[in-house]
């Protein structure tokens, strides 16, 4: 645990405050409710959350229909329970324009501009744009986007006697023009755009900022009406900010998305479309249209929640209701784009069935009602030991010590590795393995007085009580460890902390009585206080009735005693 540098469990919501949102799954289709189905609206809700600019939210799975949205302590958490479960929007809309988001404005210098002298100042980036497509490509041709910064420049900002000769910069002034070296970032955004603005979108497009993520994350529009919008990648090394025209395919159109290898070209991965009835002519259609424009008006934009997931190029009008989308794909991020394009087609709905919130304040109050519930059932049980055991009683103590050590440090661990939260179950949970603990000290230390009581010597009585002691314990906590596991795999929520916690400390009890109180009872009896039987050690032979050993019973043979033993 210190190792690691988790030194703290992590709390739950209804402990360290915020809300708790339970979504159960439906749909038409028995068959829909599948694990697959159920990780992709996972990643599609948690993308969802992380967008409303909500930290360290958890999103997953509990059973096979129900979908646990944890948002913690000061997140959005009304505009969190509007948003979450409702149906995903998965759109294609045409691109009407591209330009970059903030970029550093080089200083100026006394020489022309590489857009002056019509020089590239850098080598165009390699296909960095994957490319819509019926059947998979052989190559990416050149566009817009392929050219340098300063080729764009040369293109769109300055003017075409400039750009055509390479004029020398103004005799005057010894200095570049202006609209060859752009003063701020939204002048040489201006300058890089490619694509036309439409006239009541201008004043918003010159005004996005794609470099924060706060504005990545809020992005609106209507489906029939142009919007600008922001990439969520910086695959150039900046962002993109984009127009974005009415959308032309919904995502409900798309029946089926995959991906796999190209392995026609060993281009490498790509992803693979289908389209229903009504998808396949209004893509068809669309990448008709988009086929014949110039970059980047042949480009079509994924946007999943009014965000742009990808936006790849189109080179010709795809029929027959399939396509292709390749590029540079990792396989990652080929299933994930597959994953996103697949949810348009999932006839999943979610209804929220749960939703708790929890005041930081009263989520104190509680992990502190826990804590003093875990100590009082502690000290009882210490007490009881002492009372009843007395000397055996500090052989309990240091089981339950060492048991607390142990569960506090997995359960820390659990944190960080699976993201285990504590939560209040889980601490009622942790209270009652303190009973089960210190009933496998019972169980032996009951077997060891009833040798003693027979007359054994302590060793001895030490020897021959574990064996059915360690029976009795293993079938008890056996018993336990299967209730528990069946508790957590038919219930859902919180009562799976209690069931998860409460398996946990069973397993760990087997351990300490295992591997910690059986061999420090045997040292403990060949020390004089407990070998002759001292009246505080808990095994005195007088406080407990023992009887001299018959004659009869020494003499027994191992065969006897063997079968006794079966």
């Amino acid at each position: 645990m210190f190792g690691n540098g988790t030194t703290k469990p992590r709390l739950g919501i209804d402990l360290a405050g915020g809300t708790s949102i339970t979504l159960t799954a439906k749909s038409t289709d028995p068959k829909a409710l599948t694990k697959s189905n159920m990780d992709i609206a996972v990643g599609i809700i948690e993308r969802r959350v992380n967008g409303m600019g909500v930290s360290e939210a958890e999103v997953q799975t509990q059973g096979s229909d129900t979908i646990i949205v944890n948002i913690p302590k000061g997140g959005d958490r009304q505009n969190a329970a509007d948003q979450v479960g409702t149906t995903a929007k998965l759109f294609f809309r045409p691109v009407l324009a591209v330009a970059p988001s903030g970029l550093a404005v080089p200083a100026p210098t006394g020489t022309p501009s590489a857009g002056a002298t019509g020089t590239p100042g850098a080598t165009p980036s390699a296909g960095a744009t994957a490319a819509a497509t019926g059947t998979p490509s052989a190559g990416a041709s050149a566009t817009k986007q392929g050219r340098p910064a300063s080729e764009a420049l040369a293109a769109e900002g300055a003017s075409p006697s400039a750009a055509a000769t390479g004029a020398a910069p103004s005799a005057a002034t010894g200095a570049p023009s202006a609209a060859a070296t752009p003063q701020t970032p939204a002048d040489l955004s201006a300058a890089m755009t490619q694509g036309s603005v439409p006239p009541e979108l201008s004043a918003a497009f010159a005004a996005l900022d794609c470099s924060k993520p706060e504005v990545r994350a809020a992005q609106t529009g209507d489906e029939d009406k142009a919007v600008v919008a922001c990439s969520q990648k910086a695959e150039k090394g900046y962002y993109e900010k984009l127009v974005l025209g009415p959308v032309a395919v919904k995502g409900s159109d798309v029946s089926k998305a995959q991906a796999g290898i190209d392995t026609q070209t060993g281009a490498g991965w790509q992803v693979q479309l289908q389209f229903n009835g009504t998808g396949t002519d209004a893509f068809a259609k669309i990448t008709g249209q988009l086929a014949t424009q110039a970059p980047p008006n042949n480009q079509f934009a994924i946007v999943l929640d009014n965000q742009v997931v990808s936006h790849p190029e189109v080179r010709g009008s795809i029929p027959g209701g399939s396509a292709v989308i390749t590029g540079q794909f990792k396989q990652s991020e080929a299933q994930d784009l597959a994953n996103v394009l697949g949810y348009g087609a999932l006839p999943l709905e979610f209804s929220k069935s749960d939703i708790t919130t929890v005041s930081p304040a009263l989520g104190s109050d509680q992990l502190k009602a826990g804590l003093v519930a875990g100590l009082i059932g502690m000290i009882l049980v210490v007490a009881y030991s002492l009372i009843y055991y007395r000397g055996l009683g500090l052989v309990s103590i240091a089981g339950l010590i060492v048991s607390g050590i142990l569960t506090y440090s997995i359960m820390s661990l659990l944190g960080s590795a699976i993201g285990f939260a504590l939560n209040l179950p889980a601490v009622c949970g942790a209270i009652v393995a303190i009973g089960i603990t210190a009933d496998s000290f019972i169980v032996y230390f009951e077997r060891i007085r009833d040798e003693v009581r027979e007359g054994a010597p302590l060793r001895p009585a030490v020897q021959r009580a574990w064996p059915r002691a360690r029976r009795t314990i293993l079938v008890s906590d056996f018993v336990s460890f299967l209730c528990a596991a069946v508790l957590y795999v038919v219930s859902v929520g919180k009562v799976q902390g209690f069931a998860f916690t409460l398996g946990l400390t069973t397993a760990l009890d087997v351990v300490v009585i295992f591997l910690f109180t059986k061999p420090l009872i045997t040292l403990l009896a060949r020390r004089k206080f407990f070998l002759n039987g001292h009246p505080w050690s808990g095994l005195d032979p007088k406080r407990l009735g023992a009887r001299p050993p018959l004659r009869s019973s020494r003499r027994r043979s191992p065969s006897s005693a063997a079968v006794k033993e079966a």
